[in-house]
């Protein structure tokens, strides 16, 4: 499955974030890929798609940043995918 994770910076504080990512990576468990992300021009919040079958390893992944940063996980598709569903009506 694809995730859509908003990435809220705790206080606008972008520089926590990525001292942190420099320091430790990811820190994304097994199973768990991150396919590609985008940072507001404001460095307020990063949008970032995640993939993984298990929603327990975004969990985890969470609980390591919940500290610097507030993460809201949206399910999503792809456009082409979703095509393909709503052509079979």
């Amino acid at each position: 499955m694809l995730f859509m994770v908003i990435e809220h910076f705790h206080n606008s504080n972008a520089k926590a974030i990525y001292a942190r990512y420099r320091e430790h990576g990811r820190q994304l468990p097994d199973g768990l890929e991150f396919v590609a992300s985008w940072v507001a021009a404001d460095l307020s919040r990063c949008f970032q798609v995640m993939k993984c079958d298990d929603v327990a390893l975004l969990q985890r992944w969470v609980s390591a940043w919940s500290d610097v940063t507030k993460l809201e996980i949206v399910p999503v598709t792809t456009g082409a995918d979703t095509a393909r569903v709503l052509s079979l009506d």
